[in-house]
C-alpha cells in the first residue's frame, strides 16, 4: 500500500535495463563534452568577440562555479521530488545554455550560456542515484562504474571534436550541434528513464542551499581568480576568509535542520568523509593530465621539447585515454564486486601515480606523451568508477543523489586547486624561445610531480577508509532492502521515506 503523504510519480517506462544504462550513460557523455567544448576555442575568443583574455577565461571559470554549486544542490532536490524530473530539467537547462551560445557573439551571452551548461554537471550523480533505484543487484557496479567514467569520456572525446569544428566549420556550430545532442537526451530520458518512487520526506532546507552555495562559490572564485587577482589582494584574502567563517556556521545549521541539504553526520562518517577527500585528490590528479598535454605538444619546436603541434593533433592526443575508459568502466566494477571499491580506489591511485612517471621521463616524444596520458586516464577510469560505489555503501538509499552530488562537487574542488596550481607553475617557470615566452620543460615536469604526489596521497587517504568487504557481485552495502527497484527486485510504487533525525 503505497503512502497517502507520498508524492506523485507518472507511470514509468518499461525499458530493458541496459537501456537505462546506456541512455544515462550518454547524457554523461553529453554532459562532459559541455565542460570541455569551449577549451579550444578559448585562444581565439578575444578576437571574435571583441573581449580580453580575461573575459574569456569566465567561459571556462562559469562553467565550473555553476556545476559546483548545482551539483550537490540538484542531487538533494532529486532525493526529495524525483530524479528523474530533476534529470529533465538539467538537461533542459543545457540545451537552453546550448542555444544561448548558438545565437550569440557577445561576451556576456556566451558566459550566461556557459553558466546554464554548467548547472548540468549534476546529470551524473542523479544518474547514478537513478542506477541504484532501478536496477537488479547484479548489474549495478558496472552500471555505475560507467555513468561515473563518463566525466572522463566525454572530456576526452570533446576536446579533439571541438579542435575540429574550430578548425573547419563556424564556431557557433558546435553549440547548436550540443543543443540538438541535448534534445536527444531529454527524448531517451522521456522513453526509457523511469522515475524512482524512493522520496525522502520533509522540507527543502533553502537556507543550507544558499549558504552551501555561498561557500562553494567564494572559495573556487578565491581559487580560480586568485592569480589575476593576486593571491594577497583583498578580493582574494576576503573570499577565502568569508568561506571559512561562514563554513561552521552553515555545519552548526545543517546539524539542526530535520531534513539538511547534506547530512553532516552521514559525511562525517570516515568511510564517506575519506571517500571524499580521495575525490578531491583524484580530481586534481586527473585534471592535470588534460590541462597540460594539449599545452606541451602545441608548445613550439623552439622550446627544446614542444611538438608544434596543432590544435586538432593535441586533442587527438587525449583521445586513447578516452577510450580506456570505456575500456575499463566493467573491469574496475568487476574488481570492485571481487575485492570490494577500497580496492579498486587503492590501485586507481597507484597506476594514475605511474602514469605521471612514465610522462616525466617521457616527453620528448608524441607517442610516449599519448602512452603516459592514457595510462594516467585509465587509472582515473578505474577511481571514478570506484568513488560512487563507496559512497553508495556508506549511505543511505534515500541519501544517494545528494551524496554523490557531493562526491563529485569535491571532484570540481580538486580541478579548480589543479588548474590554479598548474597555471602558477606555468606562469612563474619561464624563458624566452625564439621571441617569446614560454613555460620551460621544467615547469611541465613539476607538474607531472605534483599530480603524482596527489595521487599518492589519494592512496594514503584510500588506506585509511574502513575495509569494506566484497558483497554478491553488484550489491552495495548500503542498499536499503525492499525500497530499491529495477527489473528482477522489488518494487515498492510510492514509497515515501523518512529522513532520520
Amino acid at each position: 500500500m503505497s503512502d497517502p503523504d507520498a508524492l506523485a510519480v507518472p507511470p514509468a517506462p518499461t525499458a530493458p535495463p541496459r537501456f537505462i544504462v546506456a541512455v544515462l550513460a550518454f547524457c554523461g557523455v553529453v554532459v562532459a563534452v559541455m565542460q570541455t567544448l569551449v577549451i579550444p576555442l578559448l585562444p581565439r575568443v578575444p578576437a571574435l568577440t571583441g573581449s580580453t583574455p580575461t573575459a574569456a577565461s569566465w567561459l571556462v571559470t562559469v562553467t565550473l562555479l555553476t556545476g559546483a554549486v548545482c551539483t550537490p544542490l540538484l542531487g538533494r532536490i532529486g532525493d526529495m521530488y524525483g530524479k528523474r524530473r530533476v534529470l529533465l530539467a538539467a538537461l533542459g537547462v543545457l540545451v537552453l545554455g546550448s542555444v544561448l551560445c548558438a545565437v550569440g557573439s557577445h561576451i556576456g551571452v556566451l558566459i550566461a550560456g556557459r553558466a546554464l551548461q554548467g548547472a548540468a554537471l549534476a546529470v551524473v550523480p542523479l544518474g547514478i542515484s537513478i542506477l541504484r533505484d532501478e536496477l537488479p543487484p547484479a548489474g549495478l557496479l558496472p552500471a555505475v562504474a560507467l555513468m561515473s567514467s563518463t566525466l572522463g569520456i566525454g572530456a576526452a572525446v570533446g576536446l579533439p571534436v571541438a579542435a575540429l569544428v574550430v578548425e573547419h566549420a563556424d564556431w557557433h556550430a558546435m553549440f547548436w550541434v550540443s543543443a540538438g545532442l541535448g534534445l536527444l537526451d531529454i527524448a531517451l530520458v522521456l522513453r526509457c528513464v523511469p522515475e524512482s518512487p524512493l522520496r525522502t520526506k520533509g522540507r527543502f532546507d533553502v537556507l543550507g542551499a544558499l549558504a552551501l552555495s555561498a561557500v562553494v562559490t567564494s572559495l573556487l572564485l578565491a581559487v580560480t581568480q586568485g592569480a589575476d587577482w593576486g593571491w594577497t589582494s583583498g578580493r582574494t584574502l576576503g573570499l577565502f576568509a568569508f568561506a571559512v567563517l561562514l563554513g561552521p556556521l552553515w555545519a552548526r545549521h545543517e546539524l539542526r535542520h530535520p531534513t539538511p541539504m547534506v547530512d553532516i553526520r552521514v559525511s562525517a562518517r570516515p568511510a564517506v568523509l575519506l571517500a571524499n577527500i580521495a575525490a578531491l585528490l583524484i580530481g586534481f590528479s586527473f585534471y592535470a593530465n588534460s590541462l597540460v598535454t594539449a599545452q606541451m605538444v602545441q608548445e613550439p619546436t623552439s622550446t627544446g621539447y614542444g611538438l608544434g603541434a596543432s590544435i586538432v593533433v593535441s586533442g587527438l592526443c587525449l583521445l586513447p585515454g578516452g577510450l580506456s575508459m570505456v575500456a575499463l568502466s566493467p573491469v574496475s566494477a568487476r574488481i570492485s564486486a571481487t575485492f570490494g571499491p577500497k580496492v579498486t580506489l587503492a590501485l586507481a591511485s597507484v597506476v594514475m601515480a605511474a602514469g605521471y612517471v612514465v610522462r616525466f621521463f617521457t616527453s620528448h616524444q608524441l607517442w610516449m606523451i599519448i602512452a603516459g596520458a592514457t595510462v594516467v586516464s585509465a587509472g582515473t577510469a578505474i577511481a571514478y568508477s570506484a568513488l560512487p560505489a563507496l559512497v553508495i555503501r556508506a549511505v543511505p538509499a534515500t541519501e544517494t543523489g545528494a551524496a554523490n552530488g557531493l562526491n563529485t562537487l569535491m571532484r570540481s574542488l580538486g580541478q579548480a586547486f589543479c588548474s590554479a596550481v598548474v597555471a602558477a607553475v606555468l606562469a612563474n617557470l619561464t624563458f624566452q624561445a625564439a621571441g617569446r615566452t614560454a613555460p620551460t620543460l621544467h615547469a611541465y615536469l613539476l607538474v607531472f610531480l605534483v599530480a603524482a604526489g596527489a595521487a599518492v596521497l589519494a592512496l594514503l587517504v584510500t588506506l585509511g577508509l574502513p575495509g569494506s568487504r566484497p558483497t554478491a557481485p553488484g550489491v552495495p552495502a548500503g542498499r536499503t532492502p525492499g525500497t530499491s527497484t529495477g527489473h528482477g527486485s522489488t518494487r515498492q510504487a510510492g514509497t515515501a521515506v523518512e529522513p532520520r533525525a
